[in-house]
């Protein structure tokens, strides 16, 4: 009996652990707060709002209501131990075992305890130095990542999509909806480099080409980053390339810069001029809370713009399909020689092992 006590104590000890490296408190917090609002009489009056709220609530409670179970049954359990009662002895056994099983695959989410990591993302791939070869590179990280969120059950967006001169991609802009699409999909961040023999040189020469990546959380709410309207600037201009004439003959196309900080959005597609501002706001918020967290500043004020050049040397990934075939991550040195697999969207190992990288530096 004094086993089961003394593990079911050592138990509860690290679940504490877990829990106040979880946030679990303030979660909870967030989660009564919600849980207020929604049970107002008034509540539905103003129906978008309302929706955004309960989205809000149910992305909580998936986090909460597992680790709230969990730690209210080790707690039960640690009092019925200090009891010392001997006739209860195996159902004690059996039930530590299961919590013990509980805790550890709940551990896991620890890897996505972020504070965006249950967001939705939007993602931006930018074909880079390389020609042809690098815009036809951005078409094939495009088809990567479709595939991956296919097989992980994310729903795919495009946003804006840019075509290259003669084949592949210059840029598109995705968002990817679905459970904690930004925590999987955050360590894609950075440069990624292809090694290959170019179908586009008729010398059939290997080529390096190299393409960004940008990972977002989607900040669609306004009250998620408060933006002060005399720092945007916003122009409005008539779209050009396709999508009919109505894009041709009409200023939807929108550019928002926030001029602290020198970044620039711009959004233009065959939706009203509002739809494009409200969708270029959104990026901008996102590429504002990714940049408060690569420079640690928690005040948008004390941003400063971020540095293009040394963005484009963060290298995290290299693709070899010639002389042989291999994908290794810079960051994990995690590798395989799977590169068809892994162009074909089997990211999942790349994902996980820059989730316990990442666990092990915070």
């Amino acid at each position: 009996m004094d086993d089961i006590a003394t593990g079911a104590r050592q138990l509860q000890q690290e679940l504490a652990v877990s829990l106040g490296r979880l946030g679990f408190d303030d979660l909870l917090k967030r989660k009564k707060s919600l849980d207020a609002q929604v049970g107002a009489p008034d509540f539905w009056n103003d129906p978008g709002a309302a929706q955004e709220i309960v989205k809000q609530q149910a992305r909580i409670d998936r986090r909460v209501t597992p680790w709230h179970q969990l730690k209210t049954d080790v707690d039960d359990l640690v009092e019925l131990t200090a009891m010392g009662d001997a006739t209860m002895q195996a159902d004690l056994a059996a039930q530590l075992a299961q919590a013990a099983e509980a805790y550890h695959a709940l551990k896991d989410e620890l890897k996505l305890a972020g504070p965006y990591d249950d967001y939705d993302a939007i993602v931006n791939i930018y074909a880079g130095a390389g020609g042809t070869d690098a815009q036809d590179w951005a078409q094939m990280l495009l088809r990567m990542y479709v595939r991956w969120a296919e097989k992980t059950g994310l729903a795919v967006a495009t946003i804006e999509e840019s075509p290259g001169d003669e084949a592949g991609l210059k840029s598109v802009t995705l968002e990817l909806s679905g459970s904690f699409a930004y925590g999987k999909l955050k360590g894609e961040h950075g440069v990624h480099r292809l090694v290959r023999l170019s179908p586009f040189n008729s010398d059939n020469l290997r080529q390096t080409s190299f393409a960004k990546v940008d990972v977002l959380p989607k900040i669609d709410r306004p009250e998620d980053l408060a933006i002060d309207d005399k720092d945007l600037r916003i122009d409005v201009y008539r779209s050009g390339g396709h999508g009919g004439q109505s894009v041709n003959t009409t200023d939807s196309a929108v550019r928002v810069t926030h001029i602290p900080t020198g970044i620039t959005v711009a959004i233009q597609n065959e939706r009203s001029q509002l739809q494009n501002k409200e969708t270029a706001l959104t990026i901008l918020r996102s590429r504002l809370i990714q940049l408060q967290m690569e420079q640690h500043r928690e005040r948008l004020d004390e941003l400063k713009g971020p540095n293009q050049s040394a963005e484009w040397g963060n290298q995290i990934r290299s693709y070899v399909l010639h002389p042989y075939k291999q994908v290794k991550d810079l960051r994990t040195r995690y590798e395989t020689s799977d590169a068809e697999g892994v162009l074909d969207g089997n990211l999942d190992p790349f994902v996980n092992a820059y989730l316990d990288y990442s666990l092990g530096q915070s």
